[in-house]
């Protein structure tokens, strides 16, 4: 399977509104990769340097800010991954902050941020093309809500596109 819907209101918690409302109903692997393109060509667009200093102070550098997109699509993917295979626990929620400041981001180097970050786009490609259509409806629990395996898909991209946005803007 390369596409599925957008996910119906209800299927996830009105927070994940924000990264739902920037998305078009569209062909969820066409938008995956240009957004991995996007991001590449933006990246190397900048000076050398340029991807360790935050915009202001207490703000993530474009390297913690793709550490955190890399981090926080691996756990929407496991979460949707659970989920789409009729896992009824909970899943817990993650605070953004501790993650980045964990990974360490600033030490890795930007040429293997950016692979780790293709390659987690390859890897829920890869997932998407063997799951079973009937799959994406199922419904589970994360971070106290219920969510469906589509919406956790679908928010990967949405959730790119809003911090992808904040990229453009400030740095």
């Amino acid at each position: 399977m390369n596409t599925f819907p957008l996910p119906s209101k209800g299927e996830y918690p009105p927070f994940y509104e924000t990264y739902i409302s920037l998305l078009k109903d569209s062909h969820f692997s066409n938008l995956v990769h240009s957004q991995t393109k996007e991001l590449k060509d933006f990246y190397a667009s900048k000076p050398s340097g340029w991807e360790d200093t935050p915009y202001a102070p207490g703000k993530w550098s474009p390297k913690e800010l793709l550490g955190h997109l890399i981090d926080t699509e691996r756990i929407m993917t496991f979460r949707a991954l659970c989920i789409a295979r009729g896992d009824k626990n909970s899943f817990p929620g993650f605070d953004q902050d501790p993650y980045v400041q964990q990974g360490q981001f600033n030490a890795v180097p930007l040429d293997l941020l950016l692979t780790d970050f293709v390659n987690q786009r390859q890897a829920v490609l890869s997932l998407i093309q063997t799951l079973p259509e009937d799959s994406f409806e199922e419904i589970g629990s994360a971070n106290g809500n219920l969510m469906s395996a589509r919406a956790l898909f679908w928010i990967i991209p949405g959730h790119f596109m809003h911090h992808f946005n904040v990229l453009q803007e400030r740095y």
